[in-house]
């Protein structure tokens, strides 16, 4: 398995940010986005928010191609009407995608865990 980091800018407003999430929780997001997720071989993501900035962590398969797997997203049934309908809240140019809107973030360094150290 591997992970890919991601990061987006949604605008600053307080208001606009409650929302987002909102949309973002369990029985909001719509049917067919969690399954054309799922399509292209995403195993799983996680949200993080600082401020204004998100972070998701996408867990895949070792054999993933990233952007093959976005150009298929990009295509899933009501993928591009959900990026829209999210744009408002976001920080990104309008009928952007979602690998437009997600920057990647390259890890500079691992770090070894000592089973050893409690």
């Amino acid at each position: 398995m591997k992970r890919y980091c991601r990061t987006m800018s949604l605008k600053s407003d307080n208001v606009l940010i409650h929302e987002y999430i909102h949309r973002h929780s369990e029985g909001e997001a719509w049917f067919e986005i969690l399954t054309g997720i799922q399509e292209v071989g995403i195993l799983e993501m996680e949200r993080y928010l600082l401020g204004n900035l998100l972070l998701i962590i996408v867990e895949l398969p070792v054999d993933f191609d990233w952007d093959s797997a976005m150009v298929r997203l990009a295509i899933q049934p009501r993928q591009q009407e959900w990026e829209d309908y999210m744009a408002i809240f976001q920080d990104c140019a309008e009928g952007n995608t979602a690998d437009e809107k997600w920057k990647m973030q390259n890890v500079s360094s691992t770090c070894t865990i000592n089973n050893d150290f409690v």
